[in-house]
């Protein structure tokens, strides 16, 4: 029978690029329950089966091992293939498209790992400036290029006159609030993701207001 001084051997054999992206998984996991403040490096040891020195030796400071869960987080690749696939959407004047598209990716952002949504949360409610300056780094240049295609939109006359931020809010706003209330504060609706989906572009295509009859049938 294997005894627990065997398994921590084993377990510090881990191969160095291994044992680095099993501290920064255990600690995104840590973080994202107890935040930046409520986390020590002791705890993220313990969940890992590992000691403090370990995880020293590969993130000098508590704060370092946060950064790498911030890389994690943001720098897996897909935010580069979601751009492209925007701007795809922004070539051939796909406006419905571009906005389904990003209405699908917040979604499916909650669907696939909530623990990078929960450290932000965290990030912005212990006034955590560093993660989120960290995080705007990513949004700002993403925000402006979507705002810049609305307003070339509303000069070609595709879409209404309006704000082009309080446009891109109202997109991302309805699928990251409705994925919050539904995938952390456990809220039920009776349609799914895609029926909800259609239903944020209906609304941000057309409306909510009924259309008024234009004069009356003689």
């Amino acid at each position: 029978m294997e005894s627990v001084n065997d398994h921590r051997t084993a377990t510090l054999r881990l191969p160095a690029s291994d044992r680095r992206r099993q501290l920064v998984e255990t600690a995104l996991d840590c973080f994202s329950r107890k935040g930046f403040g409520g986390t020590t490096t002791k705890e993220i040891a313990a969940a890992a089966g590992v000691t403090e020195a370990i995880i020293f030796r590969h993130f000098p400071t508590k704060q370092d091992l946060y950064n790498a869960v911030l890389d994690l987080h943001h720098g897996d690749g897909r935010l580069a293939d979601c751009i492209a696939r925007w701007k795809g959407f922004m070539d051939r004047n796909d406006d419905a498209g571009l906005f389904r598209s990003m209405i699908d990716e917040i979604m499916e952002a909650h669907r696939r790992d909530l623990r990078g949504h929960r450290v932000m949360l965290f990030a912005a409610l212990e006034g955590h400036e560093a993660a989120l300056e960290y995080n705007r780094q990513f949004s700002l240049p993403i925000y402006e290029l979507l705002c810049q295609y609305v307003t070339r939109r509303q000069r070609e006359g595709a879409l209404r006159a309006g704000d082009p931020g309080a446009i891109i809010a109202a997109v991302y706003g309805m699928a990251e609030q409705y994925s919050t209330a539904t995938r952390m504060f456990g809220f039920h609706t009776d349609s799914t993701d895609e029926q909800m989906a259609g239903n944020f572009i209906d609304i941000v295509m057309h409306g909510i207001q009924a259309d008024q009859p234009t004069g009356r049938a003689l």
